[in-house]
């Protein structure tokens, strides 16, 4: 007894001392540095809990991954400093693959036997040769785009698969989803409705003001990287919820899923991006095929035909702003920016007809823009992610790159449409069809590169690939992670 008393008294004292240099450590901090030294004292303990946390468990760090996507943009835009935000989630991916080493045994390696994984890693293998292209003019760029374009989407994938992620892990991530994006429906109604903060005037000002203020009308971006961006997850999210309207059985589950489907329809709406349109137009007839249920699919079909043809061949509502943004987008060959698309694609041929490689990794939009801008790859601008990956990795790359989506997608419903259990089918049910209708939004917008749908993606994508997992009926198995197969 008194050996632990001697012991606790020795701790108090070396605890006491930690304290107080910490304590004159974090006032040196503050009043030497100001506003960055007291973020120094907020941020560095919370960073260092968060690694323990993750580096203890990675599926913690799956968890953080999502949030930091999500908030980067919103770091970037609020915050009075300039740091590379984007190289946060990297470096959180990377601690979590060195997490599932440390964690080792816990791990399931023998899922690494995936499709999904040689789909992505070939891809990926790619990516890293494209590093050695003659093309490219400045081949440190290469490091800005290959990160979004094949990194991370490769080690989520390698993560996902190993870690033991039970049923309880994807329902906190979708509610995640959830929650953020409902978040960021009530700022976009904000900026919409009530006005912006300064921050976001400042950028609007200097950055966005030709592409977000249309005949006076603001394009709502709420706390993302653009409207474009906004707007498609917004459109996502809505189809989703309406999926989920359909899919549940209980009358209260189906109106709180059809008030989310309204309010992120709405905030697609405030958002004025046509092309997000079209997950809802490509999403939910995909559900119906993937469904099997030709019954609603037709009914879809004849109820969806009058509002088309409306919005094709009538001016009804043109006085509303809103609703001649959705008729624009149904009507291209009549839109000008449609048209000057066109146009530089046309431009783009001539100089990538002998380039099926590409020009290089990070030599278009903004990369190319920061680091060789006399490249022709830089001053045409992509407007789309297909064409960015077109001009970046050539008609390989673009084609491998589709093939890859193709195969995600048929792996896919291949697993879906063999699942028995009724919660996983209904969930995956709505991540394919969300992940189909943002392919075919990315023909427009480079959704697919920017956060934080970029990290849903791959996420989704890989969770699909492998629902075989959660395909176990009744709730004692919701926690628990699934044995090897």
């Amino acid at each position: 007894m008194a050996s632990l008393s001697y012991r606790f008294q020795n701790s108090f004292w070396l605890y006491s001392i930690w304290g107080v240099l910490a304590a004159i450590g974090a006032g040196y901090l503050v009043g030497t540095l100001e506003f960055v030294g007291s973020a120094l004292v907020v941020i560095v303990p919370v960073a260092i809990l968060l690694v323990v946390g993750v580096l203890m468990e990675p599926r913690f760090g799956l968890l953080l991954y999502l949030q930091m996507s999500f908030l980067v943009n919103f770091l970037a835009r609020f915050l009075p400093v300039s740091a590379p935000f984007g190289l946060m989630v990297d470096a959180i991916l990377v601690l979590v693959l060195f997490s599932i080493f440390v964690n080792g045994k816990k791990m399931q390696w023998n899922r690494l036997r995936n499709p999904a994984v040689y789909l992505v890693g070939i891809w990926f293998l790619y990516n890293i040769l494209e590093l050695f292209n003659p093309e490219a003019p400045y081949k440190p760029a290469w490091f800005f785009h290959v990160r979004t374009f094949s990194v991370q989407w490769f080690l989520v994938a390698i993560i996902l698969l190993v870690v033991p992620v039970t049923k309880k892990d994807i329902r906190v991530l979708i509610n995640s989803w959830l929650i953020w994006s409902f978040c960021g429906a009530l700022w976009g109604f904000k900026q919409q409705y009530i006005g912006l903060t300064t921050a976001e005037n400042i950028w609007l000002n200097t950055a966005g003001a030709t592409t977000h203020l249309i005949f006076g009308h603001l394009r709502s971006f709420s706390f993302y990287s653009d409207a474009a961006q906004f707007g498609g997850e917004m459109s996502g999210l809505a189809l989703v919820c309406l999926i989920w309207t359909f899919e549940k059985k209980d009358w209260y589950q189906k109106a709180f899923f059809a008030f989310l489907t309204l309010v992120f329809f709405w905030g697609y709406v405030v958002s004025g991006t046509r092309s997000a349109l079209f997950v809802l137009l490509a999403g939910f007839p995909f559900y119906l095929l993937l469904k099997r249920d030709f019954v609603k699919l037709a009914l879809g079909f004849c109820l969806a035909t009058p509002l088309l043809l409306i919005l094709l061949y009538t001016n009804a509502g043109s006085g509303n702003y809103d609703v001649q943004r959705m008729r624009s987008a149904l009507r291209p060959m009549e839109d000008p920016s449609f048209l000057l698309r066109l146009q530089n694609q046309q431009k783009l041929s001539a100089h990538l007809k002998d380039l099926p490689f590409g020009a290089g990794i990070g030599t278009a939009a903004d990369a190319g823009n920061r680091f060789s801008p006399e490249h022709f790859a830089a001053q045409i601008p992509p407007d789309s992610w297909y064409v960015e990956l077109w001009i970046e990795t050539g008609v390989v790359g673009l084609t491998l790159y589709i093939c890859m989506l193709i195969g995600l997608i048929g792996i896919g419903v291949y697993h879906v449409w063999r699942l028995k259990d009724p919660w996983t089918t209904y969930v995956m049910y709505a991540l394919l069809a969300e992940f189909f209708g943002m392919a075919v939004m990315a023909y427009s917008n480079p959704v697919l590169g920017q956060f934080p749908t970029s990290s849903i993606i791959f996420i989704n994508s890989i969770l699909l690939a492998s629902c075989y997992r959660w395909d176990h009926p009744g709730d004692e198995l919701a926690t628990k992670p699934v044995a090897n197969s």
